[in-house]
């Protein structure tokens, strides 16, 4: 049996020429029938004219043209109306003559250029036209006339239209795919932000806390093996990244586990902040990408517990249920800020469009009594 599939995957890869001469052709064969002949558009009333060699030439420059009616649209509307000119003049009258409005709406849809010298062009040859009828005898009334150029005119404002809705689609599919690059340019950007961020500062407060340790070999050991452990996650994290931005690659974020929640709490404790962390239930099945937006939300809160209350006591809560999770990190004011790196605001504001985006609630303020406390209630189930 044929793969009907991939022959129509064949036959739209096939020049426009091929796939609009079969029409063509069938509409020479078809106005050639006898049953047809004498059949078609008359302008002037002269009496048809029985069928000859000459027909076969006519009905030919009439209905062939239309093979190249959107490969050259103002070539073949020509050659249609030189064909349909003669059909009239020596009164076939033949079917071919609807080739004219199927011409005049495809060079409409189609013609990029001189468009308006060909529109300008076939309506003053309109009126010689009806003049020489006229004088072989013609008996049609001008309202009939007017009546037949008006048609002539709505065809070519069909392929009018089509044109601008052609190009108001390639348009919008234009803007959909400029705001797409740009959504992914910025969950990159995130990722990037989220990643490096918190792993370059804990391995910063990391080496820093090392210069006080040299009486003490084997805490300096530890925190110096601290630091190359966050060195190692940065690059495994970003080689990951660098894995999304390969266009054969699976652009799907990983859901972190809770295991990771409890290894994320784990580093931030190793790089010098006493942090207390409480779990309440077991994320859903159905949690979606709730659960990957949790995990920021937690990290960059320790990054910034990190960097502007080091040392300070964090407390980190974290609440699954069937339809949501809600995250609390917050400090006391009780560290010390000396020597932390300055932050630019995004993360809390690309955790702040993270949570928005899935229906969520998010909030980062100072504390009355000192410190710092970063909310959000993120809805379960929600898509990627």
């Amino acid at each position: 049996m044929v793969d009907l599939r991939r022959a129509q995957d064949v036959w739209r890869r096939c020049d426009v020429t091929v796939r609009d001469f079969p029409f063509a052709l069938l509409l020479t064969v078809v106005s050639l029938l006898p049953g047809f002949q004498g059949n078609g558009t008359q302008i002037g009333n002269l009496p048809t004219r029985p069928y000859d060699a000459l027909a076969i030439v006519v009905i030919a420059l009439e209905c062939l043209p239309l093979t190249v009616r959107r490969r050259w649209p103002a070539a073949g509307l020509v050659l249609v109306v030189c064909g349909f000119t003669l059909d009239q003049f020596l009164a076939y009258h033949a079917l071919a003559g609807t080739a004219l409005p199927i011409a005049l709406i495809s060079a409409g849809a189609h013609m990029e250029r001189h468009r308006r010298v060909i529109v300008i062009a076939l309506s003053a040859a309109y009126l010689p036209l009806m003049l020489a009828l006229d004088r072989l005898g013609s008996t049609e009334r001008p309202a009939d006339i007017a009546l037949f150029y008006l048609a002539l005119v709505l065809a070519w404002g069909i392929g009018t239209w089509l044109r601008s809705t052609r190009a108001a689609e390639a348009e919008r599919r234009r803007h959909v795919a400029e705001a797409t690059r740009a959504a992914e340019r910025t969950r990159i950007a995130r990722e990037l932000h989220d990643v490096v961020t918190h792993h370059v500062t804990a391995m910063v407060v990391q080496a820093e806390a090392a210069r006080y340790l040299t009486a003490a070999p084997d805490r300096l050991d530890q925190t110096l093996s601290a630091v190359t452990d966050s060195g190692r996650r940065a690059i495994t994290d970003l080689r990951h990244l660098l894995d999304l931005l390969n266009p054969g690659h699976d652009t799907e974020v990983g859901t972190p586990s809770v295991g990771e929640l409890h290894t994320l709490v784990e580093q931030t404790r190793q790089a010098g902040q006493p942090v207390e962390f409480t779990q309440e239930g077991e994320p859903a099945r159905s949690a979606g990408s709730a659960e990957f937006v949790a995990y920021r939300v937690v990290q960059e809160a320790l990054t910034n517990a990190l960097k502007y209350a080091h040392g300070s006591r964090t407390l980190v809560r974290v609440r699954y249920s069937e339809k949501e999770i809600t995250t609390e990190v917050s400090t006391d004011d009780s560290g010390s800020r000396a020597g932390s790196p300055g932050g630019s605001g995004r993360g809390l504001a690309g955790l702040r469009d993270r949570v928005d985006a899935l229906g969520g609630d998010f909030s980062a303020d100072r504390q009355a009594g000192g410190g710092f406390v970063v909310r959000a209630r993120i809805p379960a189930g929600s898509p990627s």
